[in-house]
């Protein structure tokens, strides 16, 4: 789960908040700073690409605490149908999942051939508990139901770490600057930036292109050979 920086609030022209009628109307912003993929599964969506509220919409509190989670950018991701869907409304307490605007989800998971993602292995058994929450929380385990194609996701990174391999190989057999501008590219268009990342771990130079190619990865998150780290105020 790429690690995002979603930024400070945006403001309008005399510096003030952005005050949205509309939660809608933050998406333009958001796609500009974190890509426009799903900021769970990493899926590329040109189209249906939602506003995800970390904290739901509404609540049975007061009202005033309905619309500022409902309209906070402090509350905003995007999230593919399915993530957002199987998600939905719940409350979550912030500690007991990690976030890709708070922790350095890349590090909490492992993206291996056929398109599983597991809890990292050198996770404590307590932050392996919290990455198995992360991951029932959206499905990421689900795997492709034979009646029903709607939820592609597992499919989709299977066949994305295909491509990456393939693109490992063939930069094996000819190394060169255009071809890694290409693969990063490709990567940015295709989607599912862990599996790339992890495809390409042991070559620090597309590392740093995979990292560079999608808006708003978190470039805290990493250090020296673009190894994973601890991310600042995290959990992880």
């Amino acid at each position: 789960m790429r690690p995002v920086i979603r930024g400070p609030w945006p403001k309008d022209k005399n510096g003030d908040k952005v005050q949205y009628k509309d939660y809608t109307n933050a998406r333009r912003e958001l796609i500009s700073r974190i890509g426009e993929c799903c900021s769970y599964c990493e899926m590329h969506l040109d189209s249906a690409l939602a506003i995800e509220h970390v904290q739901p919409k509404k609540t049975s509190g007061e009202l005033s605490t309905i619309v500022s989670r409902e309209l906070d950018w402090n509350n905003f991701l995007l999230a593919c149908p399915n993530c957002n869907s199987i998600k939905g409304s719940k409350d979550v307490d912030m500690d007991d999942y990690f976030w890709p605007d708070r922790d350095n989800t890349f590090r909490a998971f492992h993206y291996a051939e056929g398109g599983v993602v597991e809890p990292a292995e050198f996770l404590s058994d307590n932050a392996k508990k919290i990455a198995e929450n992360t991951i029932l929380l959206t499905g990421l385990d689900k795997n492709p139901n034979a009646q029903n194609a709607a939820d592609r996701r597992w499919n989709n990174r299977r066949e994305c770490w295909d491509i990456a391999e393939r693109a490992k190989k063939r930069l094996e057999r000819n190394d060169s600057v255009d071809l890694r501008d290409q693969i990063a590219e490709t990567a940015s268009a295709k989607g599912f930036w862990s599996i790339w990342m992890t495809v390409f771990e042991n070559d620090s130079d597309m590392k740093k292109r995979l990292i560079d190619a999608v808006p708003g990865t978190a470039e805290e998150c990493w250090e020296g050979d673009y190894q994973p780290v601890h991310r600042p105020g995290g959990q992880v």
